[in-house]
């Protein structure tokens, strides 16, 4: 299929994703690539296509678009001279969810991924501006209708679960939803595929019925099809912001590292909107953007990620850790580092199941608030992560009701959260109250049933979507007997544990060998920069443990 005869205008730099690149780092590249000729309606990058070189347009103009060589083809961006191709995925080993054509002839510079990585350690500078642009890239890309498609009833539980994958895990898609888009029950008839078929995810030629969490990960290319893995140095189990310094350090120092996470990287971290308090990020940081610019630094010194998979029991062979997955196979490791943080507790009142994935959330990102708009939101808990949703969520909400059952704001909440709050008109905060009834049909809810803990008066609270943050409990169950355990589940380190012989390092747990870090631990300090100095502090003590035996 040809262009269109037509010949779009250039793409203008939006947020800095894409920037020119000056003679001087032209001329960096060029000495680790090589000059290629292209004709018009060359492909120079496949949808689908997941080994590509780097490329930089030096002459001519280069069309992005989606479902090319289809009756739908689509141009997204041009690119001209001195820009460079692709995004984020190229850094992170996915698929193209895009092509990228010659619009015109002219010539481009290709650099094999290898030599970039070379280069951007040599050259900071020019690594910070490719990074920042396909940081930007990858966040267009996911607010654009790009990438795959999920076709589904925004209540059913299913399609709640591929969204949140996808969005968890920054993967561009577009979803239909059924009760929304008139046009998404003629496309199912076209493809034959009947609404208990649903949801459905569709990308280029192919169709997927329902899958689980493991095939649109396989699909969408976050994970490739499992073997059991040749001996590693270490196992990190879990991927938030101590999983991935660990990695991050593992990986630098010369360790063969491998990386598991159940459901996304950047843990509940990841979940968070806005992140002001974090070192080095005065104008503050998306957990998203943590996590991805952990990613890349990981994948950069060799660390491999897989995601998601999750570790279902811990075993030992002679002085060898077993890390057995969920979908059959093993992993042999001298050492592993236990980062699985800990999941949001539930609300205990009746029919929470009921509402769940459809009116009840434990994470408040742009997927969610797509259901918030001009609606009245509550949020439910006193700590951090409920003031982060409550700020992010008044920007989408008619109005946002924080529900604490104490009467402090400041007691559990960092005081910039508290001056914010106290400014935002539509958000008022109910002291003193907890929720006693969910209260809707069909999987829809309509109100809150609250009482007041001094008075015991009983209230209905307009309430079409409940945001629930009142506390965590360590995801701990796939360790059993491996590991020694406090009375809430956590995991013990160094001196917390009783033994006979010398004391257990500082973040190792009565298994030699095994570390734990980050929110899983017991004493640890529920910070996300906490979290990332254990991560690290495991590599030095990894070191420690290897060269004793």
């Amino acid at each position: 299929m040809n262009l269109n005869e037509e010949q779009l205008p250039e793409t203008p730099d939006v947020a800095g994703a894409y920037p020119r690149l000056s003679d001087e780092q032209i001329e960096l590249l060029s000495r680790r690539g090589e000059k290629r000729p292209v004709q018009r309606d060359d492909v120079l990058v496949a949808e689908g296509q997941r080994d590509r070189d780097f490329l930089v347009v030096l002459s001519g103009k280069v069309a992005v678009i989606e479902a090319y060589g289809t009756p739908k083809a689509r141009t997204v961006r041009v690119h001209g001279a001195r820009r460079f191709l692709d995004e984020l995925g190229l850094l992170t080993g996915q698929p193209s969810f895009v092509s990228m054509v010659a619009q015109e002839p002219g010539e481009v510079l290709a650099v094999p991924l290898p030599a970039l990585h070379e280069l951007v350690r040599e050259e900071s500078n020019l690594g910070d501006l490719i990074l920042r642009s396909f940081l930007a890239r990858r966040e267009l890309l996911v607010g654009d209708i790009t990438g795959i498609k999920i076709i589904g009833s925004r209540f059913s539980p299913d399609t709640r679960r591929l969204r949140e994958l996808a969005a968890r895990n920054r993967v561009p898609h577009t979803w239909i939803d059924l009760e929304e888009d008139p046009g998404a029950e003629e496309l199912l008839r076209r493809l034959s595929v009947s609404a208990k078929d649903t949801p459905v995810v569709i990308w280029r030629d192919k169709v997927l019925r329902n899958p689980s969490n493991a095939e649109l990960a396989q699909f969408a290319g976050l994970r490739r099809s499992g073997q059991d893995e040749a001996m590693c140095d270490v196992v990190v189990v879990g991927a938030g912001p101590a999983g991935l310094a660990a990695a991050v350090y593992g990986a630098s120092e010369g360790l063969t590292t491998v990386v598991l996470d159940a459901v996304a990287t950047g843990g509940q971290a990841g979940t968070s909107s806005r992140i002001e308090n974090y070192l080095g990020f005065p104008a503050g940081i998306s957990g998203a953007e943590l996590a991805d610019r952990a990613v890349v630094q990981a994948k950069k010194f060799g660390a491999e990620l897989n995601v998601p998979v999750e570790a279902v029991r811990l075993e030992w062979h002679d002085r060898d850790q077993v890390v057995h997955l969920d979908d059959g196979t093993q992993l042999r490791t001298r050492t592993v580092v236990i980062a699985t943080g800990a999941r949001y507790r539930k609300l205990d009142v009746p029919r929470l199941a009921e509402f769940e994935g459809t009116s009840v959330y434990y994470a408040a990102t742009f997927m969610e608030a797509v259901f918030c708009e001009r609606q009245p939101v509550s949020v439910v808990g006193g700590g951090n992560s409920a003031g982060q949703a409550t700020v992010f969520l008044a920007r989408h909400a008619a109005q946002v009701r924080l529900i604490i059952l104490h009467d402090d704001l400041n007691r559990d909440m960092s005081r910039y959260l508290v001056d914010q709050i106290e400014r935002l008109p539509n958000v008022e905060v109910l002291r003193h109250t907890e929720i006693t009834e969910l209260i809707g049909d069909d999987g829809r809810l309509r109100a809150l049933g609250v009482r007041d803990t001094r008075t015991g008066d009983r209230q209905q609270i307009p309430t079409t979507v409940l945001f629930t943050f009142i506390g965590a409990q360590p995801c701990t169950g796939w360790l059993s007997s491996s590991v020694a355990l406090d009375e809430r589940g956590y995991v013990l380190t160094g001196a917390q544990i009783r033994t006979d012989g010398p004391p257990p390092l500082m973040l190792e747990t009565s298994r030699p060998g095994v570390l734990a870090v980050g929110d899983v631990r017991s004493g640890s300090i529920k910070r996300v920069a906490s979290a990332v100095g254990e991560g690290s502090m495991a590599v030095r003590l990894i070191h420690d443990h290897l060269a004793r035996t």
